[in-house]
């Protein structure tokens, strides 16, 4: 028999694409890619899956093209996905957050509304991945408000990019030395205290306003952010959750709400 319950979710981002594969409400795993070229899609919309690590469908009897639910921020990306058959756009309007504004990014807001149905409000969701954002909902679902600045791998790279004599460092595992000897350390010690700071600020000023609030941190820096957090501020860390899949929440919830489940 056909196993129509596989679905796969993809989130396209500023540098990467998001994956996840459901059966049904059974999110099964989730990775990221490159963005693909047309002539993937259509591979992919036939049935190879050679682009990507799909051997969890090996010996599964199912229908394709797959349903692909798609958030974006993208637009360029966004169109090159059009073509694929069977493919369902998710868009700002279809998200029932509510005080909105119109060119908040769907992925925040979908982000968010996973965030309402895996755990509670009110919420912040701390997004760590090319830009770093912050989005908050209060106990109604309706949006609070947020903030937007480059995120922890974009701030080394632009460092690299715009300045003549500063190389592109690595994230160390541990926290550099604040007054740092050598110029990769002290790009190290600029960017992630300086981040770091203002990421502590931002919560605290939220649980001023939210005492009893949720902080989720989710997208590529996640762990690596919190492992800083934790060293600097343990206290402030043990109030917030990791979570990759939290857009993919959100897709999800917009499937049940759609009764697609």
């Amino acid at each position: 028999m056909v196993n129509k319950s596989i679905w796969l979710a993809l989130a396209i981002g500023n540098s990467r694409l998001h994956w996840a594969l459901f059966k049904g409400e059974e999110l099964c795993c989730s990775w990221d890619t490159d963005y693909l070229a047309a002539t993937s899609i259509q591979l992919l919309a036939s049935g190879s899956w050679d682009d990507l690590p799909l051997e969890i469908l090996v010996g599964e009897d199912f229908a394709y093209p797959l349903s692909l639910y798609l958030v974006s921020v993208v637009p360029s990306q966004t169109e090159l996905w059009q073509t694929y058959p069977n493919i369902q756009v998710i868009t700002l309007n279809e998200i029932p957050l509510k005080n909105i504004y119109s060119t908040l990014g769907s992925d925040r807001a979908l982000a968010l509304w996973g965030a309402k149905e895996t755990y509670s409000l009110p919420i912040l969701v701390i997004d760590s991945g090319t830009a770093l954002t912050f989005t908050g909902s209060d106990a109604n679902f309706a949006f609070v408000g947020g903030a937007i600045l480059p995120g922890l791998s974009l701030q080394f790279l632009a460092l690299s990019q715009k300045t003549a004599n500063l190389s592109i460092t690595e994230l160390p595992t541990q926290l550099p030395p604040y007054f740092a000897t050598n110029t990769t350390q002290s790009i190290q010690s600029g960017i992630i205290y300086t981040l770091i700071a203002g990421i502590q600020s931002f919560i605290e000023k939220w649980l001023q306003m939210y005492p009893n609030s949720q902080v989720i941190l989710t997208g590529g820096d996640r762990t690596i952010l919190h492992s800083y957090l934790n060293s600097q501020f343990p206290n402030l860390a043990e109030k917030i959750k990791c979570d990759r899949n939290l857009i993919f929440w959100g897709i999800q919830a917009y499937r049940k709400a759609q009764n697609l489940s």
